[in-house]
């Protein structure tokens, strides 16, 4: 009868599946606890997030109170959506006579 040569992988493949466990432990750990002793202060890119997002609703309320969009490269019905807040079927609403897959840049929208 011939000897079983056994592999290798069969120690290195458990040992392998540990040692990610570990790492993934770890990496977690480090995560959770990323913020540190700074009492709860909003990061830097939290604040530049929050600054875009002011700066977003400035200018709505500044387009809204204009009552007007002008058309852009490459705007659609939905991109005005989100710039201005005003929902696609309320800008359908508001300008029947404009085809919304025809948008041309320098096009007047009626927002309100």
């Amino acid at each position: 009868m011939e000897p079983v040569h056994r592999s290798p992988l069969r120690i290195v493949a458990p040992v392998a599946v540990v040692a990610f466990g570990v790492a993934a432990l770890i990496v977690i750990a480090n995560t959770s606890s990323s913020g540190g002793g700074g009492g709860g202060g909003a990061t830097k890119l939290e604040q530049q997030d929050l600054g875009a997002q002011q700066k977003a609703a400035a200018r709505r309320r500044r387009l809204l109170a204009k009552g007007t969009y002008t058309v852009r490269r490459n705007d659609s019905f939905s991109s005005i959506a989100e710039k201005t807040g005003v929902p696609v079927d309320r800008l359908q609403q508001l300008n029947p006579d404009i085809d919304p897959q025809g948008l041309h840049a320098g096009e007047k929208i009626k927002l309100r």
